[in-house]
């Protein structure tokens, strides 16, 4: 495991112990023995090797595995590129696919009723949003 730093490159790092505490998860990191130690760590990103990542259920993504992805319709074997999923916004709920089109941005929801196939090695999410969704703030 490691901490990022914006601007440093990231340091490694052990971990003593992680458990559960009101809907999030904590982390004990050694070396870090008080409250002022760990309050120096916020806003580091703390970094997981991709081969150590819990997997996730079906139809669960990182979110790190959709950006950049490519976002297609296909309409009776008609596939139409739509555009690159450049963020990910996280909303409570359903979260929401920034696409960059040709014509400007474009907000998809993340349901599985509109983005029907998500192929994370290809690095496609395939579409069949509703009718006007992809016209609403192009």
């Amino acid at each position: 495991m490691f901490l990022e730093n914006p601007g440093k490159a990231p340091q490694p790092i052990k971990v003593e112990n992680v458990w559960p505490h009101k809907g999030r998860v904590v982390i004990k990191f050694s070396g870090v023995d008080s409250i002022d130690g760990a309050s120096r760590l916020k806003g580091l990103h703390v970094l997981i090797p991709a081969e150590e990542r819990m997997p996730l259920p079906p139809n669960h993504y990182y979110l790190w595995e959709l950006q950049g992805c490519r976002v297609v319709t296909d309409r009776g074997g008609r596939r139409v590129e739509v555009g690159t999923v450049t963020e990910i916004e996280p909303t409570g709920g359903v979260d929401v696919l920034h696409v960059a089109t040709s014509r400007g941005e474009v907000l998809i929801p993340l349901a599985q009723a509109i983005c029907t196939k998500i192929d994370t090695e290809a690095r496609t999410i395939f579409i069949d949003p509703p009718e006007d969704l992809l016209d609403l703030n192009a």
